[in-house]
């Protein structure tokens, strides 16, 4: 059984570069009849990998450790907080192992002897000995935790991942750390200096795992990227990057809009390919433009505007009329033959019906 240390926050996150805030209780003081004390440490594992640079892209920060008893029986809780659901999926798929086993808590728990590991949200909560509590208590005290996670979906990539491959060899990565880590415990070193390549900069997101099914292997690589664009580039990067042996090894990548896969060393070209064809990846074009509903209006709305606005024009039309007659009168008296009617500037044409010209002041 591995031993973990327990150490006071303040000690060991300088040491480590990682932050260190004040942040709200999540451990329960009391959950059916186990109760305890939460104080603020961190959690550093002894074994043989070293998370801390996992913990900083993950952006890990303060976390709680508490002693429950109920009676004679006794548990340790340890929860890891993160900076999201996201980055906690990362670490928590790099503490996955093949050893250990799904429970029925959730999708996102495993247990490994005493130790139980859950995801909830961005929190990463460890039980042991799991032995020593019971399954209704256990659940109890998950679901006290679980109202404070946060409610945040965990990366869309992890469901491409076809079926059938080996539990605790699903590795997520946010970045290089969490990368060289899983290609790592996945006994695939050789192609960690991928990494330098795989773009992590520009957002990408990748997970790994292992597959077997009787005498076929291979293990499987997703990289996505925000735009086709990005996973174009990218996979020339890292067709030059790949080592001649590793392709000779039945090694290839392709792309499918943004995502990348990368099937490692296959036992056979056919299984490789069997691989790649199962991955769960659509893409989906949306358009957005506006819409417009066209309807058309009500027959007497129409009837009455249709005679308002002709109430409207003929108003108009006796208006200008008026002033225009009256301005003429006007000018006609008080000044006349000067504006309007000027007899030296008018000629009436005539056709001589009568012998009696006609005088051009006569007519305004």
């Amino acid at each position: 059984m591995r031993r973990f240390h327990f150490i006071i926050a303040c000690i060991l996150a300088p040491a480590v570069g990682l932050p260190v805030c004040a942040q709200q209780q999540v451990l329960p003081t009391h959950f059916g009849d186990w109760s305890g004390k939460p104080t603020p440490i961190w959690v550093k594992p002894e074994g043989p990998v070293n998370y801390v640079n996992i913990w900083k892209e993950a952006g890990r920060t303060t976390g709680e450790f508490c002693e429950y008893s109920s009676g004679t029986n006794k548990i340790r809780a340890a929860l890891e907080k993160y900076r999201d659901p996201t980055s906690a999926y990362e670490v928590y798929t790099a503490y996955l192992n093949p050893g250990m086993h799904p429970t029925t808590l959730n999708r996102t728990s495993a247990v490994d002897g005493d130790r139980m590991l859950v995801l909830l949200g961005s929190f990463i909560l460890e039980v042991r000995p799991v032995q020593a509590i019971s399954t209704a208590d256990l659940t109890t005290f998950v679901n006290a935790v679980s109202t404070h996670a946060d409610p945040t979906p965990l990366p869309p990539i992890r469901l491409c991942l076809p079926k059938g491959f080996l539990d605790g060899t699903q590795k997520y990565a946010l970045g290089p750390a969490g990368f060289q880590s899983g290609l790592a415990a996945l006994k695939r070193d050789e192609f960690a200096a991928l990494s330098k390549e795989a773009g992590f900069a520009s957002d990408a997101e990748a997970i790994v795992a292992e597959y077997r099914n009787g005498a076929d292997s291979a293990g499987l690589l997703l990289i996505k990227y925000p735009t086709p664009q990005l996973a174009e580039q990218r996979l020339r990067h890292l067709e030059q990057a790949l080592s001649l042996e590793a392709k000779q090894a039945g090694t290839t990548i392709e792309r499918d809009a943004s995502m990348l896969s990368v099937v490692l060393r296959p036992s056979s070209v056919a299984y490789g390919n069997a691989l790649r064809a199962a991955v769960n990846y659509e893409t989906n074009v949306t358009w957005h433009e506006p819409k417009h509903t066209l309807t058309d209006p009500p027959w007497a709305t129409m009837l009455a505007k249709i005679m308002i606005a002709t109430m409207l024009f003929m108003l108009v039309a006796v208006v200008l009329g008026a002033a225009f007659g009256g301005v003429r009168v006007l000018a006609k008296i008080f000044f006349p033959g000067k504006v309007f009617a000027r007899p030296d500037q008018m000629d009436v044409l005539q056709l001589g019906l009568s012998s009696k010209r006609i005088d051009s002041r006569d007519f305004y």
